[in-house]
């Protein structure tokens, strides 16, 4: 089932953020706050991987709706399953949304806040002028983040983030299907 919330744009949004809900006279329906906990994973760098995503739409510290998605590769490297979970998350949301990106990469936070600027400046080369690595998933996590209002946000992994271990649980279990597979090293 898809993940649909309406977009929150002017009077909403400025209501939204200030909390009120009244405006001459008119009861504004105030927009829940959307979140989406991104987590990779890899058995081995490279090797089989997953990636995990919960998405939540609160009201404060009141969840009011909840999905949970993962996938994976047989072979893959952590960084790109960092990379597909933000997209993935992105693209599960149907409708242009203001969504806050929580992740424990800081590859994917600073890659999509700062770095990427740069490698398209020079054609997808870095500072050393190599190719950008991922630089297909670079570019289809920065056309799923145009289709939104991003905000990112780093956590540190594996410090007790509920959301976080969430997230992380969903993407290891990504993973397992393409452990046993054939040619795998788990």
């Amino acid at each position: 089932m898809p993940f649909v919330f309406p977009v929150a744009s002017g009077r909403i949004a400025a209501a939204r953020r200030r909390r009120d809900t009244h405006d001459a006279g008119v009861t504004l329906i105030l927009m829940p706050d959307l979140y989406a906990f991104t987590d990779g994973a890899c058995s081995g760098n490279p090797g089989p991987g997953g990636w995990g995503v919960l998405l939540q739409a609160r009201e404060g510290d009141n969840v009011l709706r909840e999905r949970e998605l993962s996938g994976g590769e047989a072979g893959t490297t952590n960084n790109r399953m960092e990379l597909m979970a933000a997209t993935e998350a992105l693209n599960a949301l149907t409708q242009s949304s203001r969504v806050t990106i929580v992740t424990d990469s800081n590859y994917v936070r600073d890659g999509i806040t700062k770095w990427i600027h740069g490698w398209k400046a020079k054609g997808w080369k870095t500072a050393q002028k190599k190719p950008v690595k991922n630089a297909e998933l670079w570019q289809a996590l920065e056309a799923a983040a145009a289709r939104h209002d991003v905000t990112w946000e780093w956590v540190k992994g594996h410090a007790g983030h509920p959301e976080n271990e969430r997230a992380d649980a969903l993407a290891r279990a990504g993973m397992v299907p393409f452990k046993a597979g054939p040619g795998s090293q788990g």
